[in-house]
């Protein structure tokens, strides 16, 4: 007996070090091979003990066999009466839960279609989300897919944005790759699907790096790009040799957004010349460069120490709100970033607000900015934007024109990395003069 004891011991101990070897050196496939079946053993055995907990059962009519107590006097003794039972078919309450359908694996958990009762709204699974997380053992659950009358949950074992790898480069036109998203997959800015983007974030957030990464990803690209940095042009100078422009006072931006919006009617004029609803539908000897606008510290195009300033802001927001509207069919982006983004700014940065589909909001500081950033699409990426703490530079939650939203983190692009792209492709960068296709009205940024 000690002997076969000693046996099971050695094999147990055998089994759990090859276990644990496995999840250790190759975890993806410790994760379909073993992980993903046991916690789907786990959630469909405790399914019906957490939709109750979460609120999320409802009760039924059923036919049920119930036992029903009958009344007997005792034979010694009259006073004393003895309950028997016996078997009644009848109509009960039971609480049933809703129905789970095939979990399906992904790398870092699984997803889950879920059938509401009748009355039951995606809204109620969304409130009991991190009560589903704590009872599943798992990072997060999130609806991410609504059907009528159905709603698909994803869950996620460990946080992905904890640590991200990722080159900004993807090979595509007007594609940008600058980190991951929070299911694993990668991040792509594609400008010619959403062609504007507004990038909010206070200091230390990630709002620069996310810039960083943009616009290394671009330098290889047959793009122009073009930078409007009102700190003095601290932060696009060192970029200066992959910049076919630059404007760091708002005297220079009012020009360069001059020339800007001549390009955009000329390219206008070119397509209406021949046909074309835009420019990716002209030839490609009349095609155009893309142009990729780059803004940083967009407050300070609209703030007015005096009443001096009032037609210089107002020229300066009319004309860049003129780009967003007309720029996508003629292949002119913007990319606008800041720090304070809130309607005590004026009308003209609400204006503006709304022809940036895209959307990256980090870490703020008011609310209001992160209202102003999300508060138009769910509520629940405004409460996820508010709950982005200091100590994860880079994460931010992104949101697209499809309505959508995820939780994604920028690659840490440092500062030197991107100046060397800038002066590896700076053959790349057309000549302000020539892309406008007359004198410019601003300093070429390569001057």
């Amino acid at each position: 007996m000690n002997d076969l004891v000693l046996v099971l011991a050695v094999l147990a101990a055998l089994v759990m070090a090859g276990l644990w070897a496995w999840r250790r050196y190759h975890p993806s496939s410790f994760w379909y091979g073993v992980g993903y079946p046991s916690r789907m053993l786990l959630v469909y055995l405790t399914w019906a003990h957490v939709a109750s907990g979460c609120g999320l059962s409802r009760k039924r009519r059923r036919w049920r066999l119930t036992l029903d107590a009958v009344p007997v006097a005792g034979p010694a003794a009259r006073s004393v009466t003895v309950a028997t039972y016996k078997r009644r078919m009848r109509r009960v309450d039971v609480e049933r839960a809703p129905r789970l359908g095939w979990l399906r694996p992904t790398r870092l958990g699984w997803r889950v279609r879920v059938r509401l009762h009748d009355g039951q709204v995606p809204a109620d699974y969304e409130r009991a989300a991190e009560g589903i997380a704590h009872a599943w053992r798992v990072h997060s659950v999130r609806v991410v897919d609504v059907r009528p009358g159905k709603v698909t949950l994803w869950a996620t074992m460990r946080d992905p944005l904890t640590e991200v790898t990722a080159t900004p480069e993807t090979g595509e036109l007007l594609q940008v790759r600058p980190g991951k998203l929070e299911n694993g997959a990668d991040w792509v800015i594609d400008l010619r699907t959403v062609p504007h983007w507004l990038n909010a974030g206070a200091t230390q957030s990630g709002k620069s790096n996310l810039a960083n990464a943009i616009l290394k990803g671009l330098a290889p690209q047959p793009v122009a790009l073009v930078g409007f940095d009102l700190k003095g042009g601290v932060e696009f100078t060192p970029y200066a040799p992959r910049l076919s422009a630059l404007a760091t006072t708002r005297a220079e931006c009012v020009g360069l957004l001059g020339d800007l919006v001549g390009e955009v009617e000329a390219r206008m004029a070119t397509c209406r010349a021949h046909g074309a609803r835009n420019v990716w539908t002209l030839p490609d000897h009349l095609r155009p460069v893309p142009i990729v606008v780059l803004v940083d510290e967009v407050a300070e195009l609209f703030l007015m120490a005096d009443k001096s300033e009032k037609e210089e802001v107002a020229k300066t927001g009319t004309a860049l709100l003129r780009v967003a509207q007309l720029g996508r069919a003629f292949a002119v982006h913007l990319i606008v970033c800041g720090q304070r983004i809130g309607s005590d700014l004026g009308p003209g940065v609400t204006a503006l607000r709304s022809q940036l589909s895209g959307r990256v909001c980090h870490r703020v500081n008011d609310p209001e900015t992160a209202t102003m950033t999300l508060g138009d699409l769910d509520p629940a990426a405004l409460d996820a934007a508010r709950a982005i703490s200091a100590e994860t530079p880079g994460v931010c939650v992104v949101a697209g024109q499809d309505g959508t939203w995820h939780r994604a983190r920028s690659v840490y692009v440092p500062e030197h990395e991107a100046e060397q792209a800038a002066r590896d492709f700076a053959h790349l960068a057309p000549a302000w003069a020539d892309l406008i296709g007359g004198p410019p009205t601003i300093r070429p940024a390569a001057a």
